[in-house]
């Protein structure tokens, strides 16, 4: 099998995100900027995901310190 041919399975599920081509014109604005969302995510996914988590935890603790420091003055 050369290397120009694909199997019908992997040329099928390289085809899968492409939205593109049945958005009408009137979205595609709207298309651009999610397909520019999923770019970042595919590019950063790991680091953006492990921030979020940080974050997260910060606000999470944060706020239990604060309920603490509200149950213990009041």
């Amino acid at each position: 099998m050369s290397s120009s041919k694909q199997a019908p399975e992997e040329s099928e599920q390289a085809d899968v995100g492409a939205l593109g081509e049945i958005v009408p014109e009137p979205l595609m604005p709207v298309w651009r900027r999610v397909e520019s969302v999923q770019e970042f995510r595919r590019t950063y996914g790991d680091s953006y995901v492990g921030v979020l988590e940080a974050l997260t935890a910060a606000v999470l603790a944060g706020g239990c310190v604060w309920w603490l420091y509200l149950f213990l003055t009041g």
